[in-house]
């Protein structure tokens, strides 16, 4: 029951920040179920399960906040899908004990970017009118996106999200609505084949029950806060904690006689984390100061 309720939690937490972000509750909570000692393929599809009800939740939640964009929906979800269920039967063919180092390098790595992202490359985009991504960028961004987040357990967002606030001149909100909402459809195609490929025995029901639960609460609080949080400082914490889980995980399978100098690597890696923060939080309220005095003065004007 304990892990029930923890799980409930991680779902909550992953939903409320991916649905704040764009990205980060395939990545949150197959860290933690990788960390759990789940094999990959199974904690990928549990997750995926579990976002086939959540991010239907999510998108309606989006849409109801008018945080949407429907053209750039209709040109992610075919390659999106696609991409997807190759990515899931690819993953279910692999041994779990080979594959889960691996798995969680890419996580990992996903972790960085998110950090990077978000601390040296974000900036907020002005809502404007302009066409739709272009299909020959929208079919290989939702390929190669759909394709990650399966094999990972995530990374729809993190590679979406990006890549359409720097293509695409919408608010951050409306890009986080449009990836959330077709992240029904990729969730439910790796599903389908993570289905035809493990079978339904693999799934632990109550598990993908309580990540549900947790996500279908958190979604539409998400979608109202997404107005309001700092998507920047929040990044740099997502990013920050994907990278501790996973840090474990390859820790423990690379080097398992080196336990001894796990406190001091986990100690660099929070330090670190904490460098990012205090940057982040630094660099927010210097924006924050700047707008303000343009605000005065254009008032006194």
């Amino acid at each position: 029951m304990k892990k029930l309720l923890v799980l409930a939690f991680v779902g909550f937490l992953a939903q409320l920040i991916d649905g704040s972000l764009g990205m980060a509750y395939g990545v949150t909570s197959s860290s933690l179920l990788l960390a759990f000692g789940i094999a990959p393929a199974v904690a990928s599809a549990s997750v995926h399960l579990s976002e086939v009800v959540t991010t239907a939740a999510s998108g309606i939640s989006h849409i109801r906040f008018g945080n949407v964009d429907r053209k750039m929906v209709l040109r992610l979800i075919i390659p999106g899908s696609v991409g997807a269920f190759a990515g899931a039967c690819f993953l279910s063919n692999l041994p779990g004990h080979l594959v889960k180092p691996y798995i969680s390098t890419f996580l990992l790595i996903l972790g960085v970017y998110i950090i990077l992202r978000f601390l040296f490359l974000f900036k907020p985009t002005e809502d404007r009118e302009s066409p739709p991504l272009p299909y020959a960028q929208s079919i290989p961004l939702g390929l190669i996106a759909g394709f990650a987040d399966a094999t990972g357990g995530g990374g729809w967002g993190p590679i979406a999200t990006p890549i359409l606030l720097s293509k695409k001149g919408m608010t951050a909100r409306k890009v986080i609505g449009t990836v959330d909402t077709t992240e029904f459809a990729v969730a439910l195609s790796a599903t389908l084949g993570f289905v035809i490929s493990l079978g339904w025995d693999v799934v632990n029901w109550m598990w993908v029950a309580a990540l549900m639960i947790g996500g279908v609460i958190a979604a539409p609080i998400a979608a109202w806060l997404v107005r309001i949080i700092p998507a920047q400082l929040m990044g740099v914490f997502v990013g920050g904690f994907i990278i501790i889980v996973n840090a474990r995980t390859l820790l423990t399978s690379w080097l398992p006689d080196s336990s001894e100098h796990y406190p001091m690597i986990y100690t660099i890696f929070f330090i670190l984390w904490a460098t990012a923060v205090a940057i982040s939080v630094k660099k927010y309220i210097s924006v924050t100061k700047n707008n303000n005095l343009v605000s005065e003065s254009t008032i006194q004007k």
